[in-house]
């Protein structure tokens, strides 16, 4: 059963592992130099489209009276996941331990990660409501180091004068990837993170293992 499931989930997994792994013709932006790259493919515009795509989708689904949790999380699967670094995010996770599983037992993690990031985002776009008035821009501040950073994101809301922040951490191969989304001040691969080390602490690596091979299932 568990195989099963793995099949059917290793889709989306790819698609952000294909961005991870060795690319079969040389990334243009790295044979350019760092101002150049800038200018071409920088990562707050990378950021700010990840999150306009999804809203301007989701604002479609409103309008036609199709925002249920199901639609919503295919839209997920369809726009967002092939931005996700799932890989990244999953070692993240798991941090220290990640080097001591085996590829089977990370692909397990990559899974249930793949599925709880469908849910979390699913759960911040169904928050969001009365599309028509949002305004998105991107903070100048983007902070860099080497091929990673971090864009925040103020979203604006015609009816609300306090704006919401949220920032994307970003991570460029071949293209700028999210690896993380910290909203409301809460990071969810922190979250994943806190939440993994309570139960090895507890009960161990083969009982976590079991619980969330466990939940894939469900």
């Amino acid at each position: 059963m568990l195989k099963n499931i793995l099949a059917l989930t290793v889709f989306y997994v790819n698609f952000a592992l294909a961005a991870e792994g060795m690319p079969s013709i040389p990334n243009p932006a790295k044979i350019l130099n760092d101002s150049i790259a800038e200018i071409i493919d920088p990562p707050g515009t990378a950021a700010l489209n990840i999150i306009v795509s999804n809203l301007s989708s989701l604002k479609e689904l409103k309008k036609n009276n199709l925002a249920s949790v199901e639609n919503i999380e295919h839209l997920i699967k369809v726009k967002l996941l092939p931005n996700i670094a799932v890989a990244i995010s999953t070692e993240l996770a798991l941090k220290e331990h990640w080097h001591k599983l085996n590829l089977q037992q990370k692909l397990i993690f990559q899974t249930y990660v793949v599925q709880s990031l469908i849910k979390d985002y699913a759960s911040i776009l169904g928050a969001y409501d009365k599309l028509d008035s949002i305004n998105i821009s991107v903070d100048p501040n983007i902070r860099r180091k080497g091929n990673k950073a971090i864009v925040k994101l103020i979203i604006h809301f015609s009816d609300n004068p306090k704006p919401i922040n949220v920032s994307l951490k970003m991570i460029r191969s071949s293209q700028w990837h999210a690896y993380d989304l910290v909203f409301s001040g809460v990071s969810l691969i922190k979250n994943y993170r806190a939440q993994f080390n309570s139960h090895i602490r507890r009960k161990g690596m083969d009982s976590l293992l079991s619980k969330i091979s466990n939940k894939i299932k469900q």
